[in-house]
């Protein structure tokens, strides 16, 4: 994606929800928290789960899986794979945490638009 793609309106998402969405063969996680939108890649970067499936609080999104954090504010690690147990330190030891892709947004006349 190189250009701006509406991607639904405002009024179709409440206030700390999250939504997946299909732009251009683009899997997007939408994030409504405090009136202020967030975009990114709906896959985590460890294990290819579903953001969407995944557990928001605030803007901090934790994997249903495995327990990794991102803030979707910048696509930060906040937490990589959570536990310490021995499929968690191989885990650890095989994928070094890598950030979100993370997808620009901009709201216009209640339009939603998501750039890459």
């Amino acid at each position: 994606m190189s250009s701006m793609i509406e991607i639904g309106r405002g009024r179709e998402f409440q206030n700390n929800t999250m939504k997946e969405i299909m732009a251009e063969g683009h899997e997007i996680l939408i994030a409504k928290v405090n009136d202020k939108y967030y975009a990114a890649n709906n896959r985590f970067p460890h294990m290819g789960g579903k953001l969407s499936h995944g557990n928001l609080e605030g803007t901090i999104i934790t994997c249903p899986r495995h327990g990794s954090q991102f803030e979707l504010k910048d696509g930060s690690v906040v937490r990589w794979l959570k536990g310490s147990s021995l499929i968690s330190m191989l885990g650890k030891a095989l994928k070094s945490p890598r950030p979100l892709t993370k997808y620009n947004v901009k709201v216009t006349d209640d339009k939603i638009l998501v750039e890459a």
